[in-house]
């Protein structure tokens, strides 16, 4: 028992140093890219961006409305939903009407069937769009200052496919759900898809994906990705296979954490798990590491509390919160978490990544689904019961 605590007391160590190594990409990345003057792209092309809705989510209204605030010389915003009855275009109509400069077009009905509704909701879009190059964006995602302009000049660089960005997490609603979800996204995915950057990897981070039609089309088009849950890792993949790259834009935005209790959290974060686990067995298997108070707290207890288990689970403590304030000066954010909730934290994710073993069925939206390896086509509906379970 004594070896397997100084075991996972060396895994603690590892996971720590990778902590570290996010922290410090976060920073570079914050230094060199979102500084002033900011992206500054030779041609600023007109956009249209499609934002599929479904529901009148927390802050949506904030969310749209941010990006019509955008100072940038011609673009189009097409809001859609797949049912004509959805309370989210009465938000839209809202917007709309606050902005009467700005370009937009509603669509509702129209979407084919389709296991993965928001593609289906893209589809019925599509025609409405006025401009060759095209913004999927998530109804949830707030905009920055320069947020099209970054986008316009990541696709410009040579050989870029499509453009993407990194976003931090906004609690939609107040309580601890919300919070801790935001902190997964801002202290855990965003350093997180960094590292895979650093790593040679370019993923499509699905809150923005910016490319042009002839792209598209060259990709397959929506219609290939009707029946993928990690619709926008597919979409990266055919890009890539193209010989095109996936390139970061230099800006961060916010996408709102709507979960007002830990059950709807924890549901929500495993479809996340299970689709990752899917997509990256490997990297999900070892970002078990990126928990390690999770891991300290298992050393601590198999040691019987030797004195060197509970200092560990202590600097394994100060450095996971000194790491998430460091984070969250670098991007200018306003802390969401207090220091005695990281642990909370941890435990949580490593108990969504134990789940996220346990089945493949997730819940989208209210439906139950059942996903099978991306780029397969496999995603389909599946029995409702609750998580866990095959």
């Amino acid at each position: 028992m004594s070896l397997v605590a100084r075991l996972l007391g060396l895994l603690v160590v590892v996971g720590l140093a990778e902590v570290l190594a996010g922290y410090f990409l976060v920073r570079r990345f914050a230094r060199r890219r979102l500084g002033p003057p900011g992206p500054r792209p030779n041609a600023r092309p007109p956009f249209s961006v499609l934002k599929p809705l479904a529901g009148d989510e927390p802050l949506l209204e904030q969310a749209l409305a941010s990006l019509c605030e955008q100072d940038y010389p011609a673009f189009q915003i097409v809001l859609g939903a797949t049912d004509p009855a959805d309370s989210a275009l009465a938000v839209a109509r809202r917007v709309a009407a606050r902005f009467p400069g700005a370009d937009i077009a509603i669509v509702s009905g129209g979407a084919p069937p389709s296991p993965n509704r928001k593609i289906g909701n893209l589809i019925s879009m599509l025609p409405a769009a006025k401009y060759d190059h095209l913004v999927f964006a998530d109804a949830d995602v707030h905009a920055p200052a320069g947020y099209l302009d970054a986008l316009a000049a990541a696709l410009e660089a040579h050989s870029t496919g499509l453009a993407t960005t990194l976003y931090t997490g906004l609690p939609g609603v107040p309580g601890w759900p919300a919070r801790l979800g935001a902190s997964q996204i801002t202290h855990g995915f965003l350093p997180d898809a960094l590292i895979a950057r650093a790593l040679g990897r370019q993923d499509a981070l699905g809150a923005t994906l910016a490319l042009t039609r002839e792209t598209l089309a060259r990709s397959g088009g929506l219609s290939a990705l009707q029946s993928e849950l990690a619709d926008d890792a597919v979409l990266g993949r055919r890009v890539l296979a193209l010989g095109l790259a996936v390139s970061l834009a230099a800006t961060v935005s916010a996408t709102t954490v709507p979960e007002q209790t830990f059950s709807a959290l924890f549901r929500h974060e495993v479809r996340w798990g299970r689709t990752i686990r899917l997509l990256a067995p490997a990297g999900f298997a070892l970002s078990a590491l990126r928990y390690p108070l999770a891991i300290a707290l298992a050393a601590l207890a198999i040691s019987a509390a030797a004195p060197w288990s509970i200092g560990l689970f202590l600097i394994a403590w100060v450095v996971r919160a000194a790491v998430a304030r460091g984070i969250d000066r670098a991007l200018g954010l306003s802390p969401v978490l207090p220091v005695w909730l990281i642990p909370l934290r941890d435990f949580y994710s490593f108990a969504v990544l134990l789940v996220s073993y346990a089945g493949r069925r997730v819940e989208w939206r209210g439906l139950m689904l059942r996903a099978g390896r991306p780029g397969g086509g496999s995603l389909s509906h599946a029995p409702q019961k609750g998580l866990p379970g095959q």
